[in-house]
């Protein structure tokens, strides 16, 4: 079979997909890097309300780019949906590096965030159905690489544009351009303008890409559909068995709304709770608090250089998931599951225990960095690593998108929950409750998923479909006999 596969072009349909990854791990890591400037720059660092919300404008846009996404790419398809976010990303970036106001920069940020809920419907969806079952999880895994080199990018943007803008002097008096307060007097602007590189390359090679051959067969233009899958398999035995196995699940249902669809069927109800739930424990377990707060709880610590100790998070975070890259269709989705979520307990319990002996037991600071390494390299081979390769390809074919963006949605709003609270979280709990609080969420994800949630590894979407499909199935065959 796999001589019947095109992998090169499997490949770089998958990268041209995951560039939507990186644009969104940069622009959602980014502003970890301008907090501090921001809340100085716009005086509202005395406000954890307008601190937070800094943070959680973009998680606003994506709330709304995930509740939009599933229906804009059911409509005018996956490419074009990437194309839109693209397009977003870029417009996003230019605003944010010359924006007059701290409204102004809140705007530009929810129109990023935008973008990065429709990528995050979007993106791994279109990889998913285009890739073959035995290379899926490792394909859309790629996606979650992305975003994890899209952070680290970030991170080491951040930080070489910090210590240029530390060895320029403007001399008092002098008139300072635009260009130089990008770039020097007001150096988060250059960060969070330099997502428009990578947005426009993104935006170019996406014209060299096809339609997703799924998203094309349910919309019954079978024709374009096989020639998208003439690319991906070298036979055409295999490209009218692809069709077919599409058509077969297709032609099972009659034609009807997607949310008529959904609520005639409760395996696919329960399907779209699991995904929320794991989707909204995910967000509660820190991982994302990290990314955006790190130098703020290195500051906190009293780490000398905050943002390099965020690089070395980044750097964690990017290499342990091309470990997950190569062993998630190989270990499974569960099983990386049940081993990261407990190091991650672990490594949360371990970092909360340094915070309470750092002074009675004369600990180095060094050791936070060791522990927060620990749970970045956790979860990146864990949690990260699974959730969108999860919920791309638990949902049947005639309503991936929407329960794609259902599940986003539900992510993001989490999302936004924990990085607008969690200043509230430092001065109501310390660090060290709140690392403890982020472990006790663990519990119930590794439960939902050792209970709840089945094995993909290895199926096809069609067999995935048939197994929340099963129960409806024999209930349609009790009631008729």
């Amino acid at each position: 079979m796999n001589n019947h596969i095109n992998f090169g072009y499997l490949l770089f349909i998958s990268f041209v997909a995951a560039l939507g990854g990186f644009l969104f791990g940069y622009d959602t890591a980014v502003v970890s890097g301008t907090n501090e400037a921001v809340w100085q720059f716009f005086n509202i660092e005395n406000s954890s309300f307008f601190a937070g919300f800094f943070v959680s404008a973009a998680i606003i846009g994506s709330i709304l780019g995930a509740l939009c996404g599933g229906t804009v790419s059911e409509r005018i398809g996956r490419r074009k949906s990437m194309i839109f976010a693209a397009v977003l990303f870029l417009a996003s970036s230019v605003w944010c590096a010359i924006c007059s106001s701290f409204p102004e920069l809140l705007i530009a940020r929810i129109f990023g965030g935008f973008g990065i809920g429709l990528a995050s419907v979007v993106c791994p969806c279109y990889i998913s159905e285009m890739s073959v079952a035995k290379y899926r999880g490792t394909l859309v895994a790629g996606y979650q690489f992305a975003i994890t080199l899209g952070i680290l990018v970030a991170y080491g943007v951040n930080y070489l544009l910090d210590l240029h803008a530390s060895a320029v002097v403007i001399p008092d008096g002098a008139t300072v351009s635009l260009w130089d307060s990008i770039w020097s007097t007001q150096v988060w602007r250059g960060m969070l303008g330099m997502c428009a590189v990578p947005a426009v390359c993104f935006l170019i090679i996406l014209l060299f890409v096809p339609e997703s051959p799924r998203w094309l067969i349910v919309r019954n233009d079978i024709g374009a559909a096989e020639n998208v899958l003439s690319r991906i398999y070298r036979t055409k035995e295999a490209v009218r068995k692809e069709v077919a196995a599409t058509q077969s699940i297709s032609a099972a249902e009659p034609a009807s709304g997607q949310w008529e669809y959904i609520r005639r069927h409760k395996g696919i109800i329960k399907a779209i709770l699991i995904g929320m739930a794991i989707a909204i424990l995910g967000q509660f377990m820190g991982v994302n608090a990290v990314i955006y707060y790190g130098p703020t709880i290195f500051k906190n610590v009293g780490l000398e250089d905050p943002l390099l100790g965020q690089v070395w998070i980044g750097v964690v975070n990017c290499v342990t998931t091309i470990i997950a890259i190569f062993v998630i269709d190989k270990v499974g989705r569960k099983g990386l599951v049940y081993f990261g979520v407990t190091g991650m307990i672990i490594s949360l319990i371990l970092a909360a225990g340094f915070l309470h002996f750092k002074e009675q037991w004369h600990l180095n600071d060094v050791l936070m960095i060791v522990f927060l390494g620990a749970y970045m390299f956790c979860q990146a081979i864990s949690i990260s690593a699974i959730i969108f390769v999860i919920l791309s390809e638990m949902y049947p074919n005639k309503v991936r998108g929407l329960a794609m963006s259902i599940a986003s949605m539900s992510l993001w709003i989490a999302n936004w929950v924990v990085s607008q609270i969690f200043p509230n979280l430092l001065e109501a709990l310390t660090l060290e409750g709140t690392f403890l609080l982020f472990a006790a969420c663990c519990v119930p994800y590794i439960l939902i998923m050792w209970k709840l949630v089945p094995e993909t590894t290895g199926k096809t979407l069609e067999e995935i479909e048939a197994y929340w499909l099963k129960d409806d199935i024999a209930e349609l065959k009790e009631h008729n006999k």
